[in-house]
């Protein structure tokens, strides 16, 4: 039995799996230098594919980080790995312009995977004929992951202004919630990824105050009970020439139970709905078995929303892993018990630096891919959002095995 992570390393690709107790875990695959494209993600899919065979294990969730330049590479790397071990190929997956370090390539992936036995069932949800997302029951809760939802295909009408792909993208996942049994006010963690962010974030974000306002979940004067969802706002683009896309994940319950759902405040950071972002610093998914937390796009940003350690990036890394550890720790978490990490570097030399001090603080096998973006303010050079899982004592952990060569 595994009860923290099993690591498998191969030429320049390292897979750490996470397991989050009954039937779950979090996959992460990172590329540690250059190497040609279709090789590296044959590598890593490879060792996934035979894991998830292995395992019985279903993904429900499918982010991939590389170059647009490597995206067709990839993802032929992707197709045929899985065909190997007889795995659907052509299910949801969002691949985000996540660059490595190097300059072009696949950078990584992450990866959530549950044992269809462990839950009540999986399945694709679909917007027509396209696949969209995936859905599961467990313990009573419905969890609903929708991928790669833009709004540009309406692009004629309005020559593709930002604004209104993002307005549209925003219907367009409460439109497919809808048909799913539920709405936005059950979202509890959204992924933005935005072309050109440093040039239009503050128009994203009146659009997405407008249309949450209209959901619902915006805070008026006075409220105490937050609903806005968890969220990440970076740069990247898509294949697509989407302005935005977006994943979220959405969890609900049955009409006389609801799950245990918190999103969190931070005392370390001002709430960002306060300097005009709508989203929590993290979300608390309550399980019988574990703890999910789902934190935020964090960065080196103070009690009164301004910005620390302006052009030190070695400070600007500490303050934020600093403020992230202070959030895990309200809920009994520690940096370590974080299972998938995204970290975003505003210049390549910057990683390096990243690695050296995780090193120090005893997270040398931390769980992340890292990518060269920006981030919302330009001078912010370091972000890392991520998700944690917190297994609770007493709970049956299922084992995971390295993938055989």
């Amino acid at each position: 039995m595994l009860d923290t992570m099993k690591q498998v390393q191969q030429s320049a690709v390292t897979l750490k799996v996470t397991a989050a107790s009954n039937g779950q875990a979090f996959v992460v695959a990172s590329t540690l230098f250059g190497g040609e494209a279709f090789h590296d993600a044959l590598h890593a899919y490879k060792q996934i594919a035979r894991l998830l065979r292995a395992q019985g294990m279903a993904i429900i969730h499918e982010r991939i980080f590389g170059s647009l330049s490597a995206e067709a590479e990839v993802m032929a790397a992707r197709g045929e790995a899985l065909d190997d071990e007889q795995i659907l190929t052509h299910g949801p997956v969002t691949y985000v312009q996540g660059n490595p370090v190097w300059g072009e390539g696949f950078t990584g992936a992450i990866i959530h995977v549950v044992s269809p036995g462990e839950t009540d069932s999986v399945w694709t949800i679909m917007d027509g004929d396209l696949p969209c997302g995936r859905g599961w029951k467990h313990n009573g809760c419905t969890f609903l992951v929708l991928q790669n939802i833009n709004g540009n295909y309406d692009r004629a009408r309005d020559n593709g202004a930002k604004s209104h792909q993002t307005r549209r993208m925003l219907e367009r996942a409460e439109r497919i919630l809808r048909e799913q049994g539920c709405s936005y006010r059950d979202v509890v963690r959204t992924w933005f990824y935005l072309s050109d962010i440093l040039d239009w974030y503050a128009a994203f974000n009146k659009v997405r105050n407008e249309k949450y306002g209209e959901f619902g979940i915006m805070p008026g004067p006075g409220d105490r009970d937050l609903l806005l969802p968890a969220s990440t706002g970076i740069s990247g683009d898509s294949s697509s020439g989407a302005a935005a896309f977006m994943d979220l994940i959405a969890v609900t319950g049955e009409s006389d139970y609801q799950p245990a759902v918190k999103r969190l405040t931070s005392t370390a950071q001002l709430d960002a709905f306060r300097y005009g972002s709508a989203f929590s610093r993290a979300a608390l998914i309550e399980k019988p078995d574990v703890s999910l937390i789902e934190i935020s796009g964090t960065a080196a940003i103070d009690e009164r929303g301004k910005s620390q350690f302006v052009d030190d990036i070695r400070g600007q890394i500490e303050c934020t892993l600093g403020k992230i550890e202070r959030l895990l720790n309200t809920e009994g978490a520690e940096l370590k018990d974080i299972a998938a990490a995204t970290v975003f570097v505003k210049r390549p030399e910057y990683a390096g630096i990243f690695w050296e001090m995780a090193r120090e603080r005893g997270l040398e096998d931390f769980p992340a891919v890292c990518i060269v973006a920006d981030v919302c303010r330009d001078e912010l050079l370091f972000e890392i959002d991520a998700e944690a899982a917190v297994n609770k004592k007493g709970s049956k952990i299922k084992g995971f095995e390295g993938p055989r060569e």
